[in-house]
């Protein structure tokens, strides 16, 4: 079985190359975290863009741990029972960001649906505290379905981060096999309510390469700018270990800049579109 998922694999085009991070304050950001033991996602993601965001003062957190209690088949993070909540996190989180003297923080977190709250509450005083500590601090809150319950999502909307994003990540043929315990149409219903609470700035990501076909990923777009959907990124799924969906295909840079324009000509604030687009690449830019 073994061999047959590496017989599968795709070769690598030379368009997904990543740039080794370079620059003063990318050294400068590495130091602190090395010395800090800080949490960032771009870290434990591996994320091709790390360098040239935090070259730009950008960087991802994550809050509520670092175990899932979901299982979806194309994500590095492990599953199963998390820790207790660390109510401290906040001010951690918080202190991490201004040490690293940070001008737009992306926070996320693994799904909660072990607690009562779904992790809720721990998010907005995570976005207080980052308001707190770090006043000069805009933020993007990259945030779980919370099984499509508004309560919850109502608590980020009362501390109106600039930017809540929630990530459609495929299209809705493969939602089931790719995101295993979510719903297509719950997280169109979340971006939806989202703007209709009053969040000003909304967002989405869907990752390419999966096995959609492209009339599903004109109509993903579509769908997403009929929720009111402010900022789309469409960026390649790259397959983080062999235990994962493999990568079935790699989008061309010509595909991505088809997809990119029909985003733009149905009327999104922001669109992002290429091979090493991660959803919070260039998130600084999405708040305007």
């Amino acid at each position: 079985m073994e061999n047959l998922v590496q017989d599968t694999t795709v070769q690598k085009p030379k368009w997904i190359r990543v740039k080794l991070p370079t620059g003063k304050n990318y050294r400068e950001l590495r130091t602190l975290v090395d010395k800090y033991k800080l949490n960032t996602i771009c870290q434990s993601g591996s994320c091709p863009n790390m360098g040239e965001c935090w070259g730009e003062g950008t960087a991802t957190f994550m809050i509520l741990g670092n175990i899932c209690t979901r299982s979806c088949g194309f994500c590095g993070v492990k599953t199963g029972k998390p820790m207790d909540v660390n109510w401290d996190e906040p001010e951690k989180v918080a202190r991490s960001i201004k040490l690293m003297k940070i001008k737009h923080a992306v926070l996320t977190s693994v799904d909660r649906d072990d607690l009562k709250d779904m992790g809720s509450i721990l998010w907005g005083e995570t976005v207080n505290a980052v308001r707190r500590i770090s006043p000069g601090t805009t933020m993007e809150t990259l945030i779980p379905d919370f099984q499509g319950l508004t309560k919850h999502i109502d608590r980020l909307v009362d501390v109106a981060p600039e930017v809540i994003s929630h990530n459609m990540e495929t299209v809705k043929r493969l939602t089931r096999e790719v995101r295993i315990q979510a719903k297509y149409e719950r997280s169109l219903d979340v971006l939806r309510y989202l703007k209709e609470a009053g969040q000003r700035r909304t967002k989405t990501g869907v990752m390419l390469g999966l096995g959609e076909e492209k009339d599903e990923v004109f109509q993903t777009i579509e769908d997403i700018r009929n929720a009111n959907v402010d900022v789309i990124t469409l960026g390649q799924y790259l397959q983080p270990t062999k235990k994962h969906l493999p990568v079935k295909k790699f989008i061309t840079p010509e595909e991505f800049d088809e997809f990119g324009d029909f985003a733009r000509s149905l009327g999104f604030r922001h669109v992002e579109s290429s091979p090493l687009v991660r959803s919070s690449y260039h998130a600084e830019k999405h708040i305007h």
